[in-house]
């Protein structure tokens, strides 16, 4: 997990979400970062058809990088809310994703390349961005790009820690937002 000062803790732990069983570690910049995410987690109540994830992401991500984390994640058995698959025709594409946002628990940015150009755009995405940047509960995942990069487009994300591909795999990213959000 990178900050947005771009360095990452060599140090690894466990956290207290951690079952005894699991094999995962953390860097101690991770627990840091993810501990006020799983706080809220612990006493939120839980909406109406709650979602785990609300999966934010480029538009030209969808059958890349941000499905193969959507994919990950539901094969781990959280619930991903995921424009793709919850976006029904004829609906409203923001007042679906405004439902979205209110039924999860937490929210992912996907942080790519093309997220960057996105957010420069000013579309969907940085609307998402926007709507999520007001809460204690939004992991940035950086893929393929950097937390320097993204506090020339971003500096309020850049500013919130998160995980970077670098650092570890999508797949190891997945098992810990999954151990994360699990009570």
């Amino acid at each position: 997990m990178s900050s947005g000062g771009g360095g990452s803790s060599a140090g690894r732990s466990k956290p207290r979400w951690s079952g005894a069983g699991s094999s995962l570690t953390y860097t101690d910049a991770e627990v840091r970062a993810l501990t006020p995410v799983r706080a809220v987690i612990e006493t939120q109540t839980p909406p109406p058809d709650p979602r785990d994830v609300f999966l934010c992401h480029a538009w030209d991500d969808r059958a890349g990088a941000a499905k193969e984390l959507h994919d990950l994640l539901e094969a781990k058995n959280v619930s991903v809310w995921f424009s793709e698959k919850d976006v029904a025709l004829g609906t409203s594409l923001m007042r679906e994703i405004d439902k979205g946002l209110a039924r999860s628990r937490i929210g992912v940015v996907l942080v790519t390349p093309m997220f960057l150009d996105r957010l420069r755009g000013e579309g969907v995405a940085d609307k998402e961005l926007s709507a999520l940047l007001s809460t204690d509960k939004l992991i940035p995942i950086v893929h393929n790009t950097t937390f320097e990069a993204l506090v020339n487009v971003s500096p309020l994300l850049a500013a919130r820690s998160g995980m970077s591909t670098r650092e570890g795999s999508m797949s190891n990213i997945a098992a810990k937002l999954a151990e994360l959000i699990t009570l």
